[in-house]
This record gives C-alpha cells, sequence and structure tokens, in this order.
C-alpha cells in the first residue's frame, strides 16, 4: 500500500478524477496527510487538526454536491465519510491530549488504505455522475 507521499507522487496517475473540484480536494487531502505524517511533538496534533477540519469541509461539499445531482448511492457515500470522521475525531481527540502514538500510526497506515479505495469505487462514480448531469 502506498504511503501519503507515495500517493501525493501518483496523483495524476492514479487519483485524478477529471472534476476539478474534487481534484483540487483531494489533493490538499494528500498534502495535510504529508505535513501531519511529517510533523514531530505538538506540531503532529495542531496538523491532525487541521487535517480533520480540512476532511469535514470535503466530506460535507462532496454531500452537498451529492444531494444537489441526485446521486443515487449519496446513502452509502455518506455512512463511509460519516465512519472516517468518526475514527478521525477520536484520534484527533487523543493526538490533541497528548496521546499521538494510534493517530499517527492510523495516518500512516490506514487512511491511506482507506483514501485509495474511497478515491477508486465511491469518488470515481461520483465524478461520472457529475459529468453526466453537466
Amino acid at each position: 500500500m502506498p504511503t501519503s507521499s507515495e500517493m501525493l507522487e501518483q496523483f495524476e496517475a492514479t487519483y485524478a478524477m477529471g472534476d476539478a473540484s474534487i481534484d483540487h480536494t483531494h489533493r490538499e487531502f494528500l498534502e495535510l496527510c504529508v505535513a501531519a505524517a511529517q510533523a514531530q511533538g505538538a506540531a503532529f496534533a495542531e496538523r491532525f487538526a487541521a487535517l480533520f477540519a480540512h476532511t469535514q469541509a470535503h466530506f460535507a461539499d462532496e454531500e452537498a454536491r451529492m444531494q444537489a445531482s441526485a446521486y443515487p448511492a449519496i446513502g452509502e457515500h455518506r455512512a463511509h465519510h460519516q465512519n472516517l470522521l468518526g475514527d478521525m475525531d477520536r484520534f484527533c481527540q487523543r493526538a490533541g491530549a497528548g496521546r499521538s502514538a494510534m493517530a499517527r500510526a492510523w495516518l500512516n497506515d490506514s487512511l491511506p488504505q482507506w483514501f485509495d479505495l474511497h478515491a477508486r469505487t465511491m469518488d470515481s462514480a461520483l465524478a461520472v455522475h457529475l459529468r453526466q448531469q453537466g
């Protein structure tokens, strides 16, 4: 499984969806993942919190676009978002309390795997739907 840094390097070839908004937000997401992964000490909690805030806004925007375009798989897609946000919230709280080891491990091990699957399946299907809607 590639790291967030490797995903960012491979972005155009692997993760670009052809939707300017989705692609921009995904690139920012990966940049924030890399920044958090590289942070040391108290800076980790700050960067992880910035990643969490970005992800909340990212998902809210995506869900608004799904709603506006009558996306048929909105329920499943939203549930996938909510599961991740729940995990991120718990790890963000731990990191903010000075217990960052598990948050760092999740960021480096689980989040790239989640993003890879989500982008290649749910977000790619959404991008196709949005193109079809014009």
